[in-house]
């Protein structure tokens, strides 16, 4: 199932920025409970982010609709701040810093 929460948030996208949120790190936990309810701890590459509600709500609604997750709570979280360094080394070629 993790799998397949991994797969709808590569479809997820800062509008931005084009990298998925998930490999440019901003999900720092998943995590899905026997009764298929699913915590998760995920940031933005800055507070001050304008597409914070669309992308929380994209986010919310895409794993929701994996099959076996009952309700989704997506906790945002700064701590750790995100940093360049927390990227997918595809997202890095993809946006030129490697």
């Amino acid at each position: 199932m993790e799998e397949e929460i991994v797969d709808v948030l590569k479809t997820v996208y800062d509008p931005e920025i084009p990298v998925n949120i998930y490999d440019l790190g901003m999900i720092y936990k998943i995590d899905v409970q026997d009764d298929g309810s699913l915590e998760m701890d995920m940031t933005f590459t800055a507070p001050s982010c304008p597409a914070a509600d669309f992308i929380l709500e994209d986010v919310r609604s895409k794993v929701e609709s994996v099959r076996g997750i009952t309700a989704a709570n997506i906790n945002l979280v700064f701590d750790p701040a995100w940093d360049q360094s927390m990227m997918s080394e595809e997202a890095r070629v993809e946006l030129g810093f490697e």
